[in-house]
């Protein structure tokens, strides 16, 4: 993967939306009784900040949930498809114990909760071509984890894409097993999206936080922030 480019349809959907982008190379992302505990007690941790995010009763009255909801009214999808964030929010308000997955996966599923956003991270090696964040023609391969088929975007479903299929479906509500981060990942690439201007501001503070964690636990420099506007809608990582 050389380019991540966000085609024109998504800005004419989401015209204040902005996209976060950093690239992590070279590192490893084998679960250790070492850093069992020191995951743990991360995921914990963010837990507890989440609560911020989920005051308002019901669940569904809290901002962060809302504008969601209100971002996947937007776009064709399949019923029921949720954000990211709602499901990571949803179970830790439900009082859900992170147990420690994969290194990267647990960093970033931790600064997701602390900061309210929603943060994918794919294999690096496994994006065929360029990253596009757009709308499906319809048709594009995906199969999520565990599937026995072939489950193809909608037409008009805002995905992630890239010249093997789909990557992430619906915004960020479901990604490709094709390209999600393994014990044997060694470089991967991270994205926040927002809609407006407030979620913005998280997302920057939280991939600046990704970095520095990134950084303590794994002893490699990530890339530099790469921010994507309506006005820069393309960006060059290799």
């Amino acid at each position: 993967m050389k380019k991540v480019i966000i085609d024109p349809g998504f800005w004419e959907l989401f015209p204040e939306a902005q996209i976060n982008i950093m690239t992590i190379k070279g590192f490893d992302n084998h679960d250790t009784p070492e850093t069992h505990q020191q995951r743990a007690y991360l995921l914990a941790q963010a837990v507890k900040e989440s609560a911020k995010f989920t005051a308002a009763d019901p669940f569904r009255d809290n901002p962060v949930i809302a504008q969601w909801r209100d971002a996947y009214s937007q776009f064709k999808k399949r019923k029921g498809s949720r954000a990211s964030i709602e499901a990571l929010l949803k179970r830790a308000n439900q009082g859900h114990v992170f147990e420690p997955t994969i290194p990267l996966v647990d960093l970033y599923n931790s600064v997701s909760l602390s900061y309210g956003v929603p943060v994918g991270i794919e294999d690096l090696d496994k994006i065929e071509g360029d990253l596009h964040l757009g709308l499906a023609k319809g048709g594009e391969g995906f199969f999520p984890l565990g599937a026995e088929e072939d489950d193809p975007a909608r037409e008009g479903e805002v995905i992630y894409y890239d010249n093997g299929g789909a990557v992430c479906r619906s915004l960020n509500w479901r990604e490709a097993e094709r390209t999600m981060l393994t014990e044997a990942t060694t470089n991967g690439v991270a994205v926040m999206k927002s809609v407006n201007a407030e979620q913005a501001a998280r997302a920057t503070e939280a991939m600046a936080e990704l970095s520095k964690l990134v950084a303590d636990f794994f002893k490699v420099t990530p890339s530099k922030q790469f921010i994507l506007t309506k006005d820069h809608p393309e960006v060059t990582v290799d």
